[in-house]
């Protein structure tokens, strides 16, 4: 049988995750459009953020996987 609370979990956490990378990905590219001297570094955070937002997303699906591919 399949477990629908698990999988309106999962679909509920997908949607919000790339909700946010999208966003910190367009914030970042708008922010960096400008002649401020603080949009470039928050551009840049904002890209930092969203590819940090990607690889704990890919931790999450792998990490136990690695931990036991490279013997840790």
């Amino acid at each position: 049988m399949i477990d629908w609370m698990a999988f309106l979990t999962v679909f509920v956490a997908a949607l919000v995750s790339a909700c946010i990378a999208v966003t910190l990905f367009s914030l970042g590219l708008r922010l960096g459009d400008g002649t401020a001297a603080w949009r470039r570094p928050v551009s840049v955070l904002m890209f930092v953020l969203c590819a940090a937002a990607v690889v704990f997303g890919l931790y999450l699906i792998v990490g136990d996987h690695l931990l036991t591919l490279f013997g840790a």
